[in-house]
């Protein structure tokens, strides 16, 4: 079986994880390196998974499956990358907006961001306009993601924007907002150059984010 890469992809993109697993042993025990496995197998696998969402063929519960199954497929590697230097995309400082708590979707953001080759430091939850200037400079981010699901927690995003600025960052840091009350129009009015909807559209927007 030679062919490991296509396997790969194919796997992680229906999710299946148990082919994710079995394949890497045996590409791995055939020669091939994890490096390779990883950004010609795994990684390609977790980009077919966005096409799909993006053409409507796969919904929420299918691109869990698929997260899992790239997940798995990375421990299966992590042994054999440590000390290797993996070229990663963009660092991404996350977290949820001061006063919310809810973090599902933060979560799920995370998850794509990380499987896509972006190196994601998530704060967690409730996380103050300071802090996210503070983990910006300390982790030398490329952007800080912000997510909100209450219309009253969306007012902190002007906040975190005019702390990146007080900190002498916000020329040197994207910020990307999303959330279920969050709009385009709103992120263009708080002075946040991204918006995604979903955690889809934020490995799109996060790699145009790096491009500017």
């Amino acid at each position: 079986m030679s062919d490991f890469f296509s396997i790969l992809t194919k796997a992680v993109r229906d999710g299946d994880h148990k082919q994710v697993v079995e394949t890497l042993k045996k590409a791995l025990q055939s020669g091939f390196s994890a490096i390779d496995l990883l950004e010609k197998g795994l990684v390609p696998g977790m980009r077919a998974l966005g096409d799909s969402a993006r053409d409507g063929t796969i919904y929420l519960p299918e691109i869990l499956i698929s997260i899992r199954a790239m997940n798995m497929g990375v421990e299966e590697l992590k042994p054999l990358l440590a000390g290797v230097n993996i070229s990663k995309r963009g660092t991404i400082v996350i977290g949820t907006a001061a006063g919310d708590i809810h973090d599902i979707g933060k979560n799920l953001v995370k998850l794509m961001l990380s499987s896509n080759g972006f190196e994601v430091v998530d704060l967690g939850v409730d996380v103050s306009a300071d802090s996210f200037a503070s983990a910006a400079q300390q982790h030398k981010a490329h952007i800080v993601a912000v997510s909100a699901l209450l219309t009253t927690t969306i007012t902190s995003f002007p906040t975190i924007v005019g702390a990146l600025q007080k900190a002498g960052l916000k020329n040197k840091v994207r910020v990307m907002v999303g959330g279920a009350p969050v709009t385009r129009a709103y992120a263009d009015q708080v002075g946040a150059e991204g918006f995604a909807e979903d955690c889809i559209s934020a490995v799109d927007e996060a790699a145009r984010l790096m491009a500017l």
